[in-house]
Protein backbone atom coordinates (compact mmCIF):
# COMPACT_ATOMS: atom_id res chain seq x y z
CA UNK A 1 0.00 0.00 0.00
CA UNK A 2 1.46 3.36 -0.98
CA UNK A 3 1.79 6.21 1.50
CA UNK A 4 -1.12 8.18 0.05
CA UNK A 5 -3.29 5.10 -0.19
CA UNK A 6 -2.60 4.23 3.46
CA UNK A 7 -3.41 7.79 4.53
CA UNK A 8 -6.75 7.63 2.70
CA UNK A 9 -7.43 4.21 4.22
CA UNK A 10 -6.71 5.53 7.73
CA UNK A 11 -8.95 8.56 7.12
CA UNK A 12 -11.85 6.34 6.08
CA UNK A 13 -11.28 4.07 9.06
CA UNK A 14 -11.24 7.11 11.37
CA UNK A 15 -14.81 7.92 10.38
CA UNK A 16 -15.91 4.37 11.26
CA UNK A 17 -16.17 2.90 7.76
CA UNK A 18 -15.74 -0.88 7.51
CA UNK A 19 -12.21 -1.98 6.70
CA UNK A 20 -13.17 -3.60 3.39
CA UNK A 21 -14.97 -0.48 2.11
CA UNK A 22 -12.14 1.78 3.24
CA UNK A 23 -9.60 -0.38 1.37
CA UNK A 24 -11.72 -0.37 -1.81
CA UNK A 25 -12.11 3.41 -1.67
CA UNK A 26 -8.38 3.95 -1.14
CA UNK A 27 -7.60 1.62 -4.04
CA UNK A 28 -10.08 3.41 -6.32
CA UNK A 29 -8.51 6.78 -5.51
CA UNK A 30 -5.08 5.36 -6.23
CA UNK A 31 -6.21 4.14 -9.67
CA UNK A 32 -7.73 7.55 -10.40
CA UNK A 33 -4.42 9.22 -9.59
CA UNK A 34 -2.63 6.91 -12.03
CA UNK A 35 -5.09 7.92 -14.76
CA UNK A 36 -4.56 11.61 -13.99
CA UNK A 37 -0.79 11.20 -14.35
CA UNK A 38 -1.33 9.53 -17.73
CA UNK A 39 -3.57 12.35 -18.92
CA UNK A 40 -1.05 14.95 -17.76
CA UNK A 41 1.64 13.22 -19.84
CA UNK A 42 -0.57 13.26 -22.92
CA UNK A 43 -1.40 16.92 -22.30
CA UNK A 44 2.32 17.77 -22.16
CA UNK A 45 2.84 16.22 -25.60
CA UNK A 46 -0.16 18.13 -26.93
CA UNK A 47 1.25 21.43 -25.62
CA UNK A 48 4.58 20.78 -27.36
CA UNK A 49 2.79 19.96 -30.60
CA UNK A 50 0.75 23.17 -30.44
CA UNK A 51 3.89 25.17 -29.70
CA UNK A 52 5.60 23.73 -32.77
CA UNK A 53 2.57 24.48 -34.98
CA UNK A 54 2.35 28.06 -33.70
CA UNK A 55 6.06 28.65 -34.25
CA UNK A 56 5.77 27.27 -37.79
CA UNK A 57 2.78 29.51 -38.52
CA UNK A 58 4.59 32.58 -37.19
CA UNK A 59 7.61 31.73 -39.34
CA UNK A 60 5.40 31.48 -42.43
CA UNK A 61 3.68 34.78 -41.57
CA UNK A 62 7.02 36.56 -41.10
CA UNK A 63 8.38 35.12 -44.35
CA UNK A 64 5.32 36.37 -46.26
CA UNK A 65 6.04 39.99 -45.31
CA UNK A 66 9.86 39.91 -45.22
CA UNK A 67 11.06 39.30 -48.76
Amino acid sequence: MSVMQSEVFEAFRAIDNPEEKALKAATALSKRDDEVVSIKGEFLVLKWMMGFVRAFQIAIFVKMFMH
